[in-house]
């Protein structure tokens, strides 16, 4: 991995890590799933206290950037919580609209282009599977924890890739 003379970049994820998404999986619940329902909802999401501390805190040594599965047409609401909440300003990368591979392939895919020219110095994300592949990539990974996990979710971003 090649290091810049910039700050390192700390990485975070969007859904169960900053943003609780426990009021809109009941869109996930349904046959079929309700994709657009879930999204339009996430304007709605309430921090998780846990995660916005730590992205505000990382703010001090790194360069915070978001790396979520959430599609690119949701860019503008994302943008618009992230700064209703108060988060550090910082470059979002989304899934592309019409891209359906799992979470922990197009995260990371994104992370290895970042470290090609910066040092991230951490990745915090609560998707397991995208934490361990990130690990065995070499990357430092904190495991977000704070939200309540879900089933549904887990499912959608594994075999759906839908965030």
């Amino acid at each position: 991995m090649t290091h810049s003379t910039k700050a390192p970049l700390a990485v975070f994820d969007l859904d169960n890590t900053l943003a609780d998404t426990a009021h809109r999986q009941r869109f996930l619940e349904r046959r079929p799933r309700d994709w657009d329902a879930f999204f339009a909802a996430a304007p709605q999401d309430p921090p998780l206290p846990e995660g916005v501390a730590l992205a505000r805190e990382s703010a001090g040594e790194c360069e915070v950037v978001y790396l979520t599965g959430r599609p690119e047409r949701c860019r503008r609401d994302t943008l618009d919580w992230l700064s209703a909440h108060g988060l550090p300003e910082g470059r979002v990368y989304m899934r592309r609209d019409d891209d359906r591979r799992p979470a922990r392939f197009t995260k990371l895919a994104i992370l290895r282009r970042l470290a090609r020219t910066r040092e991230i110095r951490v990745l915090v994300d609560d998707d397991e599977l995208v934490c361990e592949d990130a690990e065995r990539a070499g990357f430092t990974v904190l495991r977000a924890r704070w939200a309540a996990p879900s089933g549904e979710l887990k499912a959608a971003q594994e075999k759906e890739g839908r965030t």
